[in-house]
């Protein structure tokens, strides 16, 4: 699959929003309850745009540069936009989500754009985002990412030391935790992803019950291959590249090990 043309992206999302909404429908769960994310890995700036036209609000990216390029392009259309038209047909605002691996000392340019960090996996990793914080700004909006498949090749957390974790962020004033991600194992058996994926729901609700709360209610499982099921199992946010954009001109396994997904 190459990347897509103008109609050819507007058609795979509409079909994603749908095959969504009968996954969460399959699996008891409410669809309007499901934030997709758009990840724009292999988007041009102009598909972002048709998509935000069409009421994309959430959009994502795993590697730091393209984060910054995309969302700096995108909020500068934006702006002219406004001043040309008033906003036309633009929906309110844009939610930028990184989710590939967060280098300590890159956390400041992510913090200046981003409205929700799914990949924080240390101690460390928080504490640098609490020290880079302001006073008067909101409380970086953070998920857990969790290595729920105990796969080496992936990043995230140990399941057994999440709970510890979460509780710790919680002390910082400059850090929401709101749930956690997680990542099955790239593998054509869908019973193993299923497993994989219920596990990761299982987690979020005793972390949610015993330590975190009523405001810890996000929990992002799911890429291009396998969000559906990822739904069925009870994600709430999804992160789907290559099945709106295309493949464009990267394989999506070449970041697999680092990024938190398309």
């Amino acid at each position: 699959m190459t990347n897509s043309g103008p109609d050819d992206v507007a058609g795979r999302y509409e079909e994603v929003r749908d095959r969504i909404r009968v996954a969460a429908e399959r699996g008891g769960h409410d669809p309007k309850r499901v934030f997709l994310v758009a990840v724009t890995k292999n988007a041009t700036p102009s598909q972002v745009r048709i998509l935000h036209r069409m009421g994309q609000v959430d959009f994502g990216e795993s590697r730091m540069q393209h984060f910054v390029r995309m969302a700096s392009q995108i909020d500068e259309f934006r702006s002219r936009q406004q001043e040309l038209h008033a906003g036309g047909d633009l929906p309110e605002s844009i939610r930028w989500h990184f989710i590939g691996h967060l280098q300590r000392n890159k956390v400041r340019r992510v913090l200046s754009t981003a409205r929700l960090v799914h990949s924080i996996d240390s101690l460390k990793l928080a504490e640098e985002i609490q020290a880079a914080h302001r006073d008067d700004e909101p409380s970086t909006e953070i998920l857990i990412q969790v290595n729920i498949s105990g796969e080496r090749s992936k990043q995230g957390i140990a399941p057994a030391a999440t709970p510890h974790l979460v509780d710790q962020v919680q002390t910082m004033l400059g850090v929401r935790v709101r749930g956690l991600m997680c990542m099955a194992p790239k593998t054509e058996d869908l019973d193993e992803v299923r497993q994989v994926f219920r596990r990761g729901r299982e987690l979020f609700s005793e972390v949610r019950q015993v330590v975190a709360g009523d405001s810890f209610n996000l929990l992002s499982m799911g890429m291009s291959n396998d969000y559906e099921i990822a739904v069925e199992c009870g994600a709430n946010v999804v992160r789907v590249g290559r099945a709106i954009f295309g493949d464009g001109t990267e394989s999506e396994a070449t970041t697999e090990a680092t990024a938190a997904g398309t």
